[in-house]
């Protein structure tokens, strides 16, 4: 008899084939690993129903000079704020342009070039793209300052629940979104339709907008081929992120008041939504891998589940991406729509301290992390949107919290394996079920054993040269697994 030990590492891995990922975590949902341990993610509770009527697209948490914390998010057609309290406020400006809950792609007359294809077949996906709406939110002070990707107009909100957010004087139009530095500048990102500019106000007037010798407003077209995805205030100085490239504007005050530098190449980024900022450095998804500016340079990160990621993702809804950081966890989240989805229905995220990876499957369209409020807070996307308090409990409503591994060989040589006991590693017995799937070749039709409810040993009695573990949680357990052993004995050829 012989104890085999299913030592593996945390994390999953999900790039090229699947025996690639022999001895490894392949697939799960809604599970992390702290110190080698799996267990679940932090449960969800409702916080505000019907938030929205639209799926929200941008969001965020600050505090006013008085302690009232606010939330505030933004569909593609409308604006809201929800108090602490949990008192929502709609400050939808009057005329907002209509903007899109989907992006769309005109592949029909008027959205290709003349006789580029062949009668009879169809079309690529070429043509007339337009993004999905996205908001830009930040404060400025304690006011809210907002730019919706439609509309255009820079808005400021200054707490009078009796008030609609307004136009900001004298701010440029046509904008592609906004960030405020840490200095209190506020930067038109794409200012008045040119996509490559970058504009500024006053030095805590964000009402002055035109340079002068009196003055620290100003502007620069930067120097790309691409357009400007978003801005991100770090440390020190502010990353702005172009769908191609990347550059850094430091502080340097009169007479130029900002310097570009160019700090990153064929890194774009994905979405505007997609960039975010720790202290580890701003990390973002990019079109075909993951990248973080440290303070100095752009580097792209080593992915492990890049191709279960990237080659199964809707390409057409991708202005829909956005990540947060889940603080608590040291873990960075992007939320995305997988190929057969016009919705985020998964996620992806990279926990910072162990650099491993996660993978699972919820429906999140917006949020913000813990910080104002005590949880992260997130949006759901159902008939009327609401908000959930993530982190918290062990409830996850029909979600599916699971983990399994790739193949693992526990035959020697040409020798099968019977497996007759499962001794668990587990912080309490009962909490989770096994199941386990053997073959006898690589590409054999797999058998399904189970579900084990382990015990201390667990019987089974099953036989191959390899098999996948599957672990499936208990809703409303905090479980805990370890290093899982077999107990095995030789079996004979086949």
């Amino acid at each position: 008899m012989t104890l085999v030990p299913l030592k593996l590492q945390a994390g999953f891995y999900r790039n090229g084939t699947d025996f690639d990922a022999s001895n490894r975590w392949r697939d799960g949902s809604l599970v992390r690993w702290r110190d080698g341990s799996l267990r679940p993610i932090g449960g969800w509770q409702e916080r505000k129903t019907s938030f929205s009527t639209n799926p929200i697209r941008g969001a965020h948490a600050w505090e006013a000079n008085n302690n009232t914390a606010y939330f505030a998010a933004g569909s593609h057609s409308e604006l809201k704020v929800m108090t602490g309290a949990g008192v929502v406020t709609d400050i939808t400006i009057s005329g907002l342009a209509t903007g899109r809950e989907d992006a769309a792609l005109n592949l029909g007359y008027g959205g290709g070039f003349y006789g580029t294809g062949y009668y009879g077949t169809s079309r690529p996906s070429t043509g007339t793209y337009s993004e999905a709406t996205t908001w830009s939110l930040s404060n400025w002070g304690e006011n809210l300052v907002a730019c919706h990707y439609d509309d255009g107009r820079l808005l400021e909100w200054q707490l009078n629940p009796s008030s609609n957010a307004a136009v900001i004087s004298n701010a440029p139009t046509s904008n592609l979104g906004l960030v405020v530095t840490e200095e209190r500048f506020i930067f038109a990102l794409g200012a008045g339709g040119n996509p490559r500019k970058v504009q500024w106000c006053d030095f805590e007037d964000n009402t002055l907008w035109t340079p002068a010798s009196t003055n620290q407003a100003g502007s620069i077209e930067l120097q790309t081929s691409g357009q400007i995805m978003q801005g991100v205030k770090t440390r020190g100085q502010t990353l702005i992120i172009t769908d191609l490239d990347a550059f850094a504007a430091k502080y340097t005050g009169p007479p130029y008041i900002y310097r570009f530098d160019r700090v990153g190449t064929a890194c774009g980024a994905v979405s505007r939504a997609s960039a975010l900022d720790t202290d580890m450095g701003v990390f973002w998804m990019g079109q075909r891998g993951f990248f973080r500016f440290d303070g100095n340079t752009v580097k792209e990160l080593t992915c492990e589940v890049h191709d279960y990621v990237f080659d199964d993702l809707n390409r057409n809804q991708q202005s829909k991406i956005w990540g947060f950081s889940n603080t608590e966890f040291s873990e960075i989240w992007w939320f995305y729509p997988s190929g057969d989805s016009t919705e985020i229905d998964r996620y992806v995220a990279y926990d910072l301290l162990e650099n491993h990876w996660l993978i699972g499957n919820l429906s999140r369209t917006g949020g913000v992390p813990r910080g104002v409020f005590r949880h992260p807070i997130l949006a759901g996307h159902n008939a009327d949107t609401d908000l959930y308090d993530h982190e918290t409990g062990l409830n996850y409503d029909s979600g599916s919290v699971f983990c399994e591994t790739g193949p693992i060989s526990i035959g020697n040589g040409d020798q099968i394996a019977r497996v007759t006991e499962v001794i668990p590693d587990e912080k309490t017995a009962g909490d989770v079920d096994l199941k386990f799937k053997t073959r006898f070749y690589p590409n054999d039709t797999e058998t399904t054993h189970g579900p084990f409810n382990p015990a201390n040993p667990t019987s089974v009695r099953f036989s191959g040269r390899q098999l996948r573990m599957r672990v499936e949680g208990d809703q409303l357990a905090a479980w805990r697994v370890g290093t899982m052993r077999l107990e095995t004995k030789a079996g004979g050829r086949r």
